[in-house]
């Protein structure tokens, strides 16, 4: 325990300031994000995606970011996983990205929701083959006897469109995290920390506001 009561970085940013960012986050999300992906490399768009059960025991995992626009960001699962059936009963979640070459971190909250068919359609057919026979295989969130079971089932898909397409499972598809507020966190000596935190109006969700929180 000692070792980890000694564990510290100090932190050293690039300072941020409410004059220096736009009246709305996702431009300011997507050149962090940007740079992120040249100097994190693959990791730069995992997420930890936290949800919450209908009695509200909170659960968090990590997911990949799979897009962004200026209506959310998505990202793909299994309906029938335990965070989509979370989600289908409380459908809100929280998301944080944690980019520490960068010093820098980023949390989303907001409410939740399916993407259509199409586009849940068009991701799939973009993903390679044997991810998208991965989604067949997995019943993901149930208990299985071992690795043999996954084995099994996966020898079974792969003679089932052995000749085709890999069609996507109707239990498979994506959600959209609309926000309802943004902070961007940037590490700065001493744990005085920047913090700006962008808030939708309510009633106009085209328009935020914007604060500097204490760290």
């Amino acid at each position: 325990m000692s070792e980890l009561e000694g564990m510290r970085r100090d932190y050293e940013g690039e300072p941020l300031t409410l004059d220096d960012m736009p009246s709305e986050p996702f431009t300011f999300f997507n050149t962090w994000l940007e740079l992120a992906i040249e100097q994190e490399g693959l990791d730069a768009n995992a997420m930890t995606l936290a949800t919450v059960d209908s009695e509200g025991n909170p659960h968090a995992r990590i997911v990949l970011l799979k897009g962004m626009d200026q209506t959310g960001l998505r990202f793909y699962t299994n309906y029938q996983s335990q965070k989509g059936n979370e989600l289908a009963q409380v459908a809100k979640a929280a998301l944080v990205f944690w980019w520490p070459g960068l010093q820098r971190q980023v949390r989303v909250e907001g409410r939740v929701e399916r993407v259509d068919e199409r586009q849940s359609d068009d991701y799939f057919a973009s993903r390679p083959r044997k991810s998208q026979l991965a989604t067949w295989v997995s019943q993901q969130s149930v208990e299985i006897p071992g690795r043999g079971w996954l084995e099994e089932r996966l020898a079974r898909f792969e003679q089932v469109y052995a000749d085709q397409p890999v069609e996507r499972p109707p239990q498979w598809g994506g959600y959209r995290v609309v926000p309802h507020a943004i902070e961007f966190w940037q590490g700065q000596r001493s744990r005085l920390h920047d913090r700006i935190r962008y808030t939708r109006h309510e009633g106009a969700p085209d328009e935020w506001y914007r604060a500097q929180l204490a760290p």
